[in-house]
């Protein structure tokens, strides 16, 4: 049985979640399958910390201040040219501050030297305030590991804020020279801070998962793609046919889709819309962003209307739909490498936490860099919201319009008109509210890689218009009563859909917001909120309940003959048990005894008493 290093009852310094100081803790327990000690804090916090995060207390005690440099008065007195002069102060102050409570490197030859006008000492607030009431000058930081977007009450986070303050050791000089160098240490410690982010781990399967992805996801693509397009999709006709390879291609497929991306593009930069703020990145920043994704919808449906009146066939998609999504394909690899290779020169608190591995592949499929930006014009933000989810409403009209040509039809088939006008909706609604994705998890923690250039670009626009794909050779009659059943159902979940993110959203943004302060909320240790009432005390995920009720919606017009047109609810449903997995533990290792107080708050995942 292997030995562990700390033991139950020893007083140690643990890191606190999300910044690079230590406090003072308890070891309260060793957990051999998580390989995780349980700690508490002075305030009475109990968290879930690594090895790694623990360092013995003996390595944060004081060191004498050195004077081999200053060893007699004649070798002061010739550093003093006047008595106007003072002592100037060093630049990188912060940086010795950072090294004294973080693992560092060897000391250089010019550390040394800063020892000698600087100490950094992690000292108890009780301390700090006996020494002030005995007359001495202190210059006090506080920590900086609060997120930006806190939830908590004043009074909460204050608890937590500052049990040991970076202070800087008194120096001779004036006082503008002290409170220049305390401004310059403020500033380059949250400098430093940005720039060490905490370890997380790898997700996706890690380095090895990443090579499957790239492989699979492309080919799974392929795969539906070539089903959809057989005469009998079932999954008895398995594999569909190959066809010959230069059918993969087309120059004017390619042509068309660069086309529409550049008109997305330009709609995306005139200076129509709001200008909205994102959240708070590492280094404090907020960035801004033209919320304008509605307008380039409506511009773009006006733009199609008029295309189709002066004669645009847009049979061809459905014609060309295997060389569009191999021209998407090839787009997304180029924008992927595009953006590998731009974030080797970003600066380390522009990266994403979890997507600088180490590994190329690992950091390729993952994305580096949380916001590449070309000037102002946002690239993420742009894939996000609009060349696919747009382009998934067109290529649904098209496909309306070929069920018509092909069938003989004056107005497409009840089935195909409820999965147009359903799908059409959810993308309405999210451009709607375009400034409510600033605060989900793509836009605020994941890189921008092949991940998301290829969920953007082609998993969302050629395997999210199944359902209709499917309808143009095989038109589902529906009865007036399941009609109104699969509207009802529809409607059901786009309210607790948009009911349950509206909430959300307003809650990250402003949680002291009057309109919300009926809602509940259990206080973490992070300076965070998590809610238990209204929509999220429901169920702790009431915006995958929305999800999957639309989804099903969406399916059930295609009737029951294919399992087919069922892909999206079946790969939704993997979706959703992934993502609670990891939200789950993610959660537990973020807020410790508080999650477990809210997964006994708020019992049920999905749905309610079933999952």
């Amino acid at each position: 049985m292997p030995t562990v290093k700390y033991q139950r009852g020893d007083m140690v310094m643990g890191r606190w979640p999300g910044s690079s100081l230590y406090y003072e803790v308890k070891v309260l327990h060793f957990d051999a399958k998580s390989q995780l000690y349980t700690v508490i804090y002075k305030d009475g916090t109990e968290l879930e910390l690594k090895e790694q995060d623990i360092k013995s207390a003996a390595g944060f005690q004081s060191r004498p201040r050195s004077r081999s440099r200053s060893r007699s008065p004649g070798r002061r007195r010739s550093r003093s040219r006047s008595p106007a002069r003072t002592t100037r102060p060093s630049c990188t102050a912060a940086a010795v501050a950072a090294a004294a409570i973080t693992e560092s490197t060897p000391p250089s030859r010019s550390d040394a030297k800063l020892k000698d006008s600087f100490e950094v000492r992690l000292i108890p607030p009780e301390q700090t305030k006996a020494s002030e009431n005995n007359g001495n000058k202190k210059h006090e930081k506080k920590e900086d590991n609060e997120p930006a977007n806190k939830v908590n009450e004043k009074s909460e986070p204050e608890k937590n804020q500052s049990r040991y303050n970076l202070r800087r050791r008194k120096d001779d000089g004036d006082g503008k020279a002290e409170v220049k160098a305390e401004q310059l240490e403020e500033k380059e410690a949250k400098m430093a801070a940005a720039a060490a982010p905490p370890s997380v781990s790898l997700d996706f399967g890690g380095k090895l998962g990443a090579y499957f992805w790239l492989l699979f996801l492309p080919a799974w693509v392929l795969f539906l793609v070539l089903k959809v397009n057989q005469e009998d999709p079932s999954l008895a006709n398995f594999p569909p046919p190959w066809p010959p390879l230069e059918s993969f291609w087309d120059a004017k497929a390619l042509g068309f889709v660069v086309l529409w991306i550049l008109f997305q593009v330009l709609l995306y930069i005139l200076p129509v819309g709001k200008l909205s703020e994102g959240m708070p990145l590492r280094s404090g920043e907020r960035l801004k962003y033209r919320t304008n994704g509605f307008f380039a919808m409506v511009v773009s449906c006006v733009a199609v209307a008029a295309a189709v009146q002066q004669g645009a066939d847009l049979t061809y998609i459905h014609s060309h739909f295997l060389q569009l999504a191999v021209s998407s394909f090839l787009i997304s690899v180029l924008l992927s490498s595009y953006l590998y290779l731009r974030s080797g020169r970003a600066a380390a608190e522009q990266l994403a936490l979890g997507g600088s591995s180490g590994n190329v592949a690992y950091d390729f499929f993952k994305g580096r860099e949380l916001n590449p930006r070309i000037k102002y014009f946002d690239l993420k933000f742009f894939c996000e919201m609009r060349p696919g989810l747009i382009g998934w409403c067109l290529i649904n009209f098209a496909l309306a319009l070929t069920e018509m040509k092909r069938q003989g039809l004056e107005a497409p088939s009840h089935a195909m008109i409820l999965v147009n006008l359903f799908q059409l909706l959810y993308v309405a609604d999210g451009l709607w509210n375009e400034e409510a994705i600033l605060t989900t998890m793509d836009l605020m923690h994941d890189g921008f890689g092949f991940m998301l250039a290829f969920g953007d670009l082609v998993w969302v626009p050629f395997t999210y218009t199944l359902q209709a794909y499917y309808l143009v050779s095989r038109p589902t009659p529906l009865s007036p009563p399941a009609l109104a059943a699969i509207v009802t159902l529809k409607l059901v979940g786009f309210y607790i859909f948009r009911k349950s993110n509206s909430e959300k959203n307003a809650f990250r943004r402003n949680p002291s917001d009057p309109q919300l302060s009926h809602l509940k909320t259990i206080p973490t240790a992070t300076g965070r909120s998590l809610l238990v009432s209204g929509w999220w005390g429901v169920v702790r995920h009431p915006n995958y309940l929305g999800d999957l009720l639309m989804a099903l919606a969406w399916s059930l017009p295609c009737g029951f003959s294919h399992l087919l047109p069922w892909y999206y609810m079946i790969y939704f449903i993997i979706l959703l048990v992934h993502r609670d997995s990891r939200d789950m533990s993610e959660c537990r290792r973020k807020y410790g005894s508080a999650w477990d107080e809210y997964c006994r708050t708020v019992r049920y995942r999905i749905i309610p008493r079933v999952y």
